[in-house]
């Protein structure tokens, strides 16, 4: 189950900024995941729907094409689209917000985005460390309604999300955490937005990002501090999304309640990042 989310993340990682994975694009079908956390997304790209009697909240908008995908599976769970009150983001890389501004445009959204992420989403992708030079990776710039900090909390109702400041992916990405009710019990959700480092990034001696390891050490001090009990992310072969939710359907008990999965995760992606951290600086980067 590991190797294959492994291999998922590497074609991922190889082919994000060349064309479009299928299964970005490849509707999936939306459910309940825990409590009130409902999955939104496509195949891959990862969108949840977290829901108040005051309006709800969703995370990642995806692409321009996901937004009507997203609608329809919003409405499919009885909910209504236009009761999206707030939109989050897991980071500013188009597979994951660039759909935001026709979703303010059609919801009234309000949309937070974690500080250091501000610039690339109000550039539309062009400010970018890494990507930015490169039209093909640009989307609709959007404006942010309210700028985010490491350990703000996100209120609607009675639910409250806590954004995670984890750099390095992008300068401002965001693993989101919030606890959730269900059958009695209490659960931490945690939805990671990436510790991957993609091809090409440059861990010593960037002149675009300088503090890109401190960063990346950073993200995992975080993510191995952070209670986690159900485990979600920006993609679904972080969490191994089709094998769980294939469980699930047969009947299992809640597989996403995955803790050990989450650890092993964590701790793989950066055995991932040393063993590249090592490699650059032994090649004299």
């Amino acid at each position: 189950m590991l190797l294959r989310s492994l291999l998922l993340t590497f074609v991922f990682v190889c082919g994000l900024f060349a064309q479009n994975d299928p299964d970005w694009t490849t509707n999936h079908e939306p459910f309940r995941v825990v409590g009130n956390v409902y999955y939104v997304g496509s195949k891959d790209l990862g969108s949840y729907l977290v829901t108040t009697p005051q309006g709800h909240i969703l995370i990642n908008s995806n692409l321009p094409s996901s937004v009507p995908q997203i609608r329809k599976n919003i409405e499919a769970l009885g909910f209504k689209f236009s009761d999206v009150k707030i939109l989050l983001i897991s980071h500013a890389h188009r597979d994951h917000c660039s759909g935001s501004k026709v979703l303010k445009q059609l919801t009234g959204a309000k949309y937070m985005v974690m500080d250091r992420d501000v610039p690339v989403v109000e550039s539309g992708g062009k400010t970018d460390f890494q990507y930015g030079k490169s039209s093909g990776n640009w989307y609709p710039a959007t404006k942010v309604d309210r700028v985010l900090h490491d350990g703000d909390e996100v209120r609607l109702g009675d639910v409250v999300l806590v954004a995670h400041l984890t750099p390095g992916h992008t300068k401002g990405c965001t693993t989101w955490s919030l606890k959730v009710r269900d059958g009695g019990a209490v659960y931490n959700v945690v939805i990671v937005g990436s510790p991957n480092v993609n091809p090409g990034y440059k861990l010593v001696r960037s002149v675009v990002y300088p503090t890109m390891a401190q960063d990346y050490e950073l993200t995992f001090r975080t993510l191995k501090s952070l209670p986690c009990d159900v485990f979600l992310g920006a993609h679904g072969s972080y969490f191994d999304l089709e094998e769980k939710f294939a469980r699930m359907k047969a009947g299992a008990v809640n597989p996403f309640v995955d803790a050990e999965g989450y650890k092993a995760y964590v701790s793989e992606r950066e055995q991932a990042f040393r063993k590249d951290l090592a490699k650059q600086l032994g090649d004299g980067f």
